[in-house]
């Protein structure tokens, strides 16, 4: 999404800064004033400004924020407008909080305009027509999608230079008591991402980072995996020294990012393999994986320096199931180290300015597929806790050797159907965004399906909708019933359920820390021809499919949604996909559709070929188990508002 920032500027009356206007003419000698006796009171300081576009205001400095209320006066009341004869209702006196301000600045002598006046009301306030100004630089939410945020610039001026300057070094104080804001940020620009605008979108929300004064060592990568290599390459001590690291790109590019943030640094077991089940029933079935004989050694190479040591450490995290991530690769505990690595994950955090493809993780984390509000989010300090899969496969080919190799997913994983589309895809990069519709088309023609096995941990909390159940109804298509209907509640702002502490997660539900797993954890098991196997981790909404594949997936609740998709008519296949462009669609319930909450599972193809696309790029496995880490890393987001 392109935007003209001129017209994105916002006073505060609502009217755009680009407008054309009147100079606005002063004789003003009105000075600060303390109104209130007590310690309370004597912090609401209240000054006779005026404000761009809009007139002499008071302006007030309040606890949490600014507020301005027009002036009246006897000859002309700014406060109301006359149109057509008939006098139009006063507005009510404007503010904004500190928290949805991010920058001021002093502009020092210029031009001060007056409203555009319906009624040819002439100007009341004297000959000068020069002031002092200061500009508060903040956002409105937009009228019509409260998710996505406008640029707002409120420009209060002043014939005194100290009372200007008094301005802004208050705010200025009050601003840098608002927590969490960052200091300093690398960023990594994809010049070719999307449609190839990757250094077009930096150049749009730069300034918004020049302004609120956040420092940005910029890197725009020339060739594909240098971000990787950077990321993986550079030392934790530097690291250290940012904030949080921002990529301006696609989930693709953000997928590469944390795999170089992660593969160096986080200790964790793998999940149990394919391999380790002993069982071979046709069909469904169930088996039990015992834990003390199934545990598997934490990957990631060893370090030999103290500045090496791993930003991310196992022990702060609990994956659904059930092993214990407590014990360094030697199977100590590192206690001292764990100190440390918890303040890294606490202050460390990962921005996404949108410019890619889809940019289903933005959308999930912000509700807006904007760079301007993805920018805001970042230098205004918001976080939210998401979740992440590791995923490692087993076998590249059917006769390959078993060499586990480790990747990370922040979104979905997904063979079949997804993983043909993103390989056709692959072959016409030259298209654009366009090319996921034309190999989208292309595969979903040929209507192929593979034989696979899955393999998933029960849940006790998943809803009751197996094969078992669905085979029972003679219908195509069914309402998904659920025992509990409190579990599906969308994830929005401060959601209760990402929110939600470990103390009050239920024994088979995944912790953020550690506790004793179960001496067993059950696993039921699927093996049949199918469309697509999906896991999303997130609802993964997007412009193709506005509720995502799992509308009620959370950003952080420790859990991935298994999608099933059983070979099926085309003409059924085609009603699915349909339910899932359609916004309030339903596009799980179908005979044919499989959906399962779970905290792991394992794949095995039976095909010669097997293709995933995770994160939007392809990734070949044969044999692969993945599981997910509740609130592994946190972004600069705050989720979707209502």
């Amino acid at each position: 999404m392109e935007r003209d920032e001129d017209n994105l500027l916002e006073d505060g009356n609502g009217i755009a800064v680009g407008e054309s206007s009147k100079p606005i003419q002063s004789n003003d000698n009105s000075e600060p004033q303390l109104h209130g006796g007590d310690a309370e009171e004597a912090s609401r300081l209240s000054t006779t400004l005026f404000l761009d576009h809009v007139g002499q205001v008071i302006l007030t400095f309040n606890s949490d924020g600014l507020s301005w209320e027009k002036l009246h006066h006897s000859s002309f009341n700014l406060d109301e407008s006359i149109c057509l004869g008939r006098k139009v209702a006063p507005k009510a006196a404007t503010k904004i909080k500190f928290s949805d301000v991010y920058a001021v600045e002093f502009i020092d002598y210029g031009l001060v305009h007056e409203p555009n006046l319906l009624n040819g009301g002439r100007s009341l306030l004297g000959n000068d027509h020069e002031m002092y100004r200061f500009m508060v630089h903040g956002f409105q939410r937009s009228k019509t999608q409260s998710s996505l945020w406008v640029l707002a610039v409120y420009t209060f001026c002043h014939k005194d230079l100290q009372t200007c300057q008094m301005w802004v070094d208050r705010i200025n104080a009050s601003l840098n008591l608002e927590l969490g804001r960052p200091r300093n940020l690398l960023v990594f620009v994809h010049p070719r991402s999307g449609k190839g605008s990757g250094c077009r979108t930096w150049e749009t929300v730069e300034p918004i980072f020049s302004r609120a004064k956040v420092k940005t060592k910029v890197i725009v990568t020339q060739r594909a995996g240098q971000a990787l290599h950077v990321m993986t390459s550079t030392s934790n001590k530097e690291l250290y020294s940012y904030d949080g690291v921002v990529a301006v790109g696609g989930d693709g590019f953000f997928n590469e990012i944390l795999n170089g943030f992660l593969s160096s640094r986080h200790k964790a077991p793998y999940p149990p393999s394919p391999s380790d089940i002993t069982c071979s029933v046709d069909g469904n079935s169930s088996f039990v994986i015992h834990h003390g004989s199934s545990e598997t050694v934490a990957e990631t190479a060893s370090y030999q320096n103290e500045d090496q040591s791993p930003l991310l450490s196992g022990a702060r995290q609990q994956n659904g199931s059930g092993f214990s991530n407590s014990r360094t690769e030697d199977g100590s505990c590192n206690t001292d180290q764990d100190c440390d690595l918890s303040f890294a994950k606490d202050r460390f955090r990962f921005g996404i300015i949108p410019a890619g493809s889809t940019d289903a993780i933005v959308m999930c984390t912000t509700g807006a597929r904007d760079p301007i509000t993805s920018a805001l989010h970042i230098v205004l300090g918001n976080r939210v806790g998401l979740d992440i899969a590791q995923v490692v496969r087993w076998k590249t080919t059917p006769e390959s050797k078993v060499e586990p190799y480790v990747r990370y997913a922040a979104s979905f994983a997904g063979y079949g159907f997804y993983g043909d589309v993103i390989t056709e895809s692959e072959k016409f990069r030259w298209m654009g965004p366009k090319r996921y519709d034309y190999a989208g088309t292309k595969v979903f023609l040929k209507h192929r399906s593979y034989e696979a096995e899955v393999a998933y941990i029960e849940v006790k909390s998943e809803e009751k909708n197996s094969t078992l159940e669905r085979g029972r109804l003679s219908g195509r298509v069914r309402p998904l019933r659920s025992s509990n209907k409190s579990e599906r509640v969308i994830c929005r702002v401060n959601c209760t359920v990402c929110n939600k502490k470990a103390d009050e997660v239920s024994m088979g539900s995944p912790r953020s820390v550690p506790y004793p797993p179960p001496e067993e954890t059950r696993w039921l098991r699927s093996k049949g021809r199918y469309i697509s196997i999906g896991a999303a981790i997130i609802s993964c909404r997007n412009e193709k499919a506005p509720d995502g594949l799992v509308a009620d997936a959370h950003l952080s609740d420790g859990f991935l949604h298994l999608i099933l998709i059983k070979d099926c008519p085309h003409a059924l296949y085609l009603w699915h996909l349909t339910q899932l462009a359609r916004r309030g669609g339903s596009p799980l319930n179908f005979k044919f559709v499989e959906h399962h909450k779970t905290t792991a599972f394992m794949f095995t193809s039976y095909g010669t070929e097997s293709i995933w696309n995770m994160d939007g790029e392809p990734f070949q496995a044969h044999q692969l188990s993945a599981q997910v880490f509740r609130g592994l890393v946190s972004l600069f987001a705050s989720g979707p508002e209502v």
